[in-house]
């Protein structure tokens, strides 16, 4: 019997593990491989080693723009997100229309990103036509930040929504009780009970930043000239439009690496301040 139950175990895993394998493990391989050859997307392949890194940071003159661009957005976008989303959590769970006000505003956030960017885009180019705020170099990466805060704060707002309800009552009596109210109950009760829904929405929302494509891509392609170019549009331009598989290989791994570094630098900060139920 424990043989069959082996076998049959066996079977359920195979097409999860062959799906794994193949649309997953071996890719990453193959990305690890390429980004040590110049490949191009016709022709032969030759090993280079690390010279297409080298040309990054280098002679490339589009990617340490987009790297600045990329840290830009992250840094306005994360903290204009979750602040915005903590706020109307904390105000829809005070009215008597909450569950209206979570559908309307979580909308965005399962609205096709595409339909949204153009929606806004044509926005921009009505309301915003002297000046153009999309042409502009100094007003279009703060567009694109716009843009992407409407249609992504909709999901941390529902995710504190949920932190929010599950506050233990006693707890919060016993700090109305010890005279804490607003600002001081929510800095030291409130916000303490929920870090561990604000480390998941930071974690989350970080690694979408640093990935970010769709918005600068459909509102500015890019532009003005490299203004809202960014890591994950460098790398298609690389392997789509150049043809350089290697060189968006090699793209890829610098952005995986920088996701990892951000991600486990704040796991260990998470130690200090996020605090779990024991």
């Amino acid at each position: 019997m424990r043989r069959g139950e082996q076998w049959s175990a066996l079977a359920f895993a195979t097409p999860s593990v062959l799906g794994l394998g193949l649309f997953t493990l071996f890719p990453v391989g193959m990305a690890v491989v390429m980004s040590l050859f110049s490949w191009p997307m016709l022709g032969t392949s030759e090993f280079v080693g690390l010279d297409n890194f080298r040309y990054l940071f280098g002679a490339d003159p589009t990617f340490v723009a987009a790297l600045r661009n990329t840290f830009v957005f992250t840094g306005l976008y994360v903290p204009l997100n979750i602040v915005l989303a903590l706020a109307l959590a904390f105000w829809i769970n005070r009215s008597r229309w909450k569950n209206l006000w979570r559908v309307l505003f979580f909308i965005p956030a399962i609205t096709p990103m595409v339909a949204n960017a153009v929606i806004w885009k044509l926005l921009f180019q009505m309301v915003g036509r002297e000046p153009n705020l999309l042409a502009d170099g100094r007003t279009a990466l703060l567009s694109v930040v716009a843009m992407s805060v409407w249609q992504g704060f909709g999901y941390n707002m529902i995710v504190f929504s949920a932190a929010i309800n599950e506050l233990p009552r006693p707890v919060l009596e016993a700090a109305a009780i010890d005279g804490a109210s607003g600002l001081r109950r929510l800095v030291s009760v409130q916000l303490p009970l929920m870090s561990p829904a604000l480390f998941f929405a930071t974690i989350m929302t970080v690694i979408n930043a640093l990935q970010v494509f769709t918005q600068p891509y459909i509102l500015t392609a890019g532009g003005p000239g490299n203004a809202t170019s960014t890591l994950v549009m460098n790398i298609y331009q690389a392997g789509f439009q150049s043809r350089d598989l290697g060189l968006a290989a090699a793209g890829a791994w610098v952005l995986f690496a920088i996701i990892l570094l951000v991600t486990a630098v704040q796991f260990v900060g998470q130690r200090r301040w996020v605090h779990y139920e024991s």
